[in-house]
């Protein structure tokens, strides 16, 4: 796997583009910005779902999930091009490991959101929502502070390759 990601890497350019004097402080700086775009909505609508500002129709609130996919595409690409640039940082890396945990959490909670919530919540208005909703917020905001942490702790971990026992 490291030798496939450090090969995209080097045939995409990326590889070039990170190692170069601004690369790396470039797409970090993006990184945040889809971080402070998929979080600012996905925590105000949580936070709302939970209780906080009831006058705040979710309707209008749920006018802001397009910043947040822009957030989290801007995310995915910048993410991308940190784990082909250095995968050996990265694949061994616990922090890194619960981080994609925690991201497969938060998708499937997503995914349970507008498979069975999303329709109850557009027809709320202000109304309080069912407990099962505000588990579906409590759940996404908990997924999403986890993988702020462990996104952080990831430049704290230089683990050495026999950390990961199954990567080999």
């Amino acid at each position: 796997m490291i030798d496939f990601l450090g090969g995209f890497s080097q045939f995409t350019g990326i590889y070039g583009f990170m190692n170069s004097m601004w690369g790396w402080p470039i797409i970090e700086s993006l990184h945040f910005i889809g971080l402070c775009l998929l979080l600012g909505t996905v925590g105000v609508f949580d936070l709302r779902m939970l209780g906080l500002a009831k006058q705040i129709p979710y309707r209008y609130l749920h006018k802001l999930v397009p910043f947040g996919v822009a957030g989290y595409l801007i995310n995915v690409a910048t993410g991308i091009m940190f784990l082909t640039s250095a995968p050996d940082q990265y694949v061994y890396n616990p922090a890194f490991q619960t981080k994609m945990l925690f991201m497969l959490l938060a998708g499937i909670n997503m995914l349970s959101f507008y498979g069975f919530c999303n329709q109850h919540v557009q027809n709320a208005g202000i109304a309080p929502l069912p407990k099962r909703i505000k588990l579906v917020a409590g759940i996404s905001l908990i997924a999403w502070s986890a993988i702020i942490v462990c996104g952080r702790l990831i430049t704290y971990f230089r683990p050495p390759y026999h950390w990961c026992l199954w990567c080999y």
